[in-house]
């Protein structure tokens, strides 16, 4: 699947580790990156294009919540939901996107521009509340942020 250039990539992500088991987030990410989600498929991908366990990289694959064993939106909305996002109103908004775009955690819109996730913590709680927009963060949102933000994305298709 990967390409000659990426799998030089590979190798360079491997050299920064001691063991090939440390090496696993970064390959699925570029697996995800490529095919959009990280399905049985790629686990297996993975697992033999590093020499490890699939049952590792399927333990990763599916703890960390940057990883989609699902298709997911063009523009996948990660919503913290963890104690200072909360505290600092993440509820407002989960509630502005589903006004404005008609979807909840775990949802795609019918076009497939837009999917919802939950995260339990994107490591900016000075912020709060946060959410990332497929890896760029918006940080001290209202709902007026949120909803240029939306219409921002819609603009773009």
């Amino acid at each position: 699947m990967f390409t000659e250039e990426e799998l030089q990539k590979v190798q360079e992500i491997r050299s920064h580790y001691p063991t090939n088991l440390a090496a696993v987030m970064g390959v699925l990410h570029m697996y995800q990156d490529k095919a959009g989600i990280v399905d049985e498929k790629g686990v297996a991908y993975v697992a033999k294009l590093i020499d490890v366990p699939e049952e590792h990289v399927l333990g990763v694959a599916t703890f960390y919540e940057m990883y989609h064993q699902h298709p997911t939106g063009k523009y996948k909305l990660q919503v913290c939901t963890n104690v200072s996002c909360m505290l600092c109103n993440s509820d407002m908004v989960l509630k502005t996107i589903k006004d404005r775009i008609g979807i909840g955690i775990g949802e795609m819109t019918d076009d497939g521009l837009f999917s919802v996730h939950e995260v339990e913590c994107l490591g900016s709680c000075g912020t709060a509340p946060v959410l990332s927009l497929n890896k760029q963060y918006h940080e001290n949102l209202t709902p007026e942020k949120i909803n240029e933000l939306i219409d921002t994305m819609k603009a773009k298709g």
